[in-house]
């Protein structure tokens, strides 16, 4: 069963590869979504995949930038199955 992943993230988080970073571990995962910069300086996240890919992306997206994020607001929902893949949005 697949879960639905949201995550905004602060602290210096734009700039330093992280919606490309993203892209690339939620390829790697099989997790589907997208990323995003918010005008507020923030980095938001929607994925969708099973629960422990899901939770292995965050981890790793944390580990990746643990010198750049300040903190994030996660919250955890039941999937929709609206994604083909995984995007940067701009």
């Amino acid at each position: 069963m697949n879960n639905r992943l949201h995550v905004v993230f602060s602290g210096r988080v734009q700039g330093v590869g992280f919606r490309f970073t993203a892209e690339s571990v939620a390829h790697s995962l099989g997790v589907m979504g997208w990323v995003r910069n918010l005008k507020s300086g923030e980095v938001e996240v929607v994925a969708e995949a099973p629960d422990q890919a899901l939770r292995d992306f965050l981890a790793r997206l944390e580990e990746h930038f643990s010198g750049y994020i300040q903190d994030k607001k996660v919250s955890w929902e039941e999937a929709r199955g609206e994604f083909k893949g995984f995007s940067v949005r701009f």
